[in-house]
């Protein structure tokens, strides 16, 4: 049975209360975007405002970024060298081999500037994401809203499926990137090859990013009811609990 939305919260929440044992003082971290990477931030927040963290941050939207300023939770503009002891942030779709979908908040150019400048990207999710083949969610791509035309027909080649993402259901309004750019969704109903894919994508002019994020992370939390798991790339799931610090 598929939890409700009322499940499905209290599960970003322990998800996100799991990962947040492993923070530690003076750490630089990257804060994703999202519903589940929002209850990440709301605890840190908590827990920066008692006392219990002296943390710095650099956020991955501008909506995470307003959520973190309210939340009293020091930030760091970007520079140049700037690296984050861990990254914690949701995906739209992981498999087993860590290989995730992510984008569907709009926000994957920037997720994967920092996650990539990040020693370790810890991923935070409900137990709906992990699917045994990605491609049940739309992959986005991040697109120049010139190159828009080319990139339709582009993807649409390669069986993708391609829908330009609207501001809101019903709405005749783009939707539109904290860059500017637009977002295309490409359905593939199934991705047999992610890393071919990647590499297609990758080659075609006007798609600023793409939402297949391949290597980064190094483990992921998925909670299932009050009970949160560890998922590592070949290895059978391990309670959370078991872990003192990063796994």
């Amino acid at each position: 049975m598929t939890p409700d939305q009322s499940q499905l919260a209290l599960e970003k929440r322990h998800a996100a209360a799991a990962a947040l044992r492993w923070v530690r003082d003076g750490m630089l971290l990257s804060l994703g975007t999202g519903s589940t990477s929002a209850a990440f931030i709301n605890l840190l927040g908590e827990a920066v405002q008692a006392g219990k963290l002296r943390v710095q941050g650099t956020a991955t939207s501008l909506a995470s970024e307003n959520l973190a300023r309210q939340l009293g939770i020091p930030l760091v503009e970007p520079c140049r060298g700037l690296r984050f002891d861990l990254a914690v942030d949701g995906a739209d779709e992981l498999d087993g081999q860590l290989r995730l979908i992510k984008g569907g908040g709009g926000a994957l150019l920037r997720e994967k500037l920092l996650e990539t400048a990040s020693d370790y990207l810890l991923v935070i999710v409900d137990s709906t994401k992990l699917v045994p083949q990605l491609g049940r969610f739309p992959l986005p791509l991040e697109v120049v809203p010139f190159a828009l035309p080319w990139v339709m027909d582009a993807v649409e080649k390669l069986g993708g499926a391609p829908q330009v993402r609207m501001a809101h259901t019903g709405s005749d309004q783009l939707y539109r990137s904290d860059q500017n750019n637009l977002l295309v969704d490409c359905y593939f109903n199934v991705i047999s090859d992610p890393e071919h894919l990647m590499h297609q994508l990758q080659n075609i002019p006007g798609i600023v990013e793409q939402g297949l994020f391949l290597g980064l992370a190094k483990a992921a939390l998925i909670a299932n009811g009050e009970e949160v798991q560890v998922i590592r790339p070949g290895q059978a799931p391990t309670p959370a609990s078991e872990f003192a610090d990063l796994p």
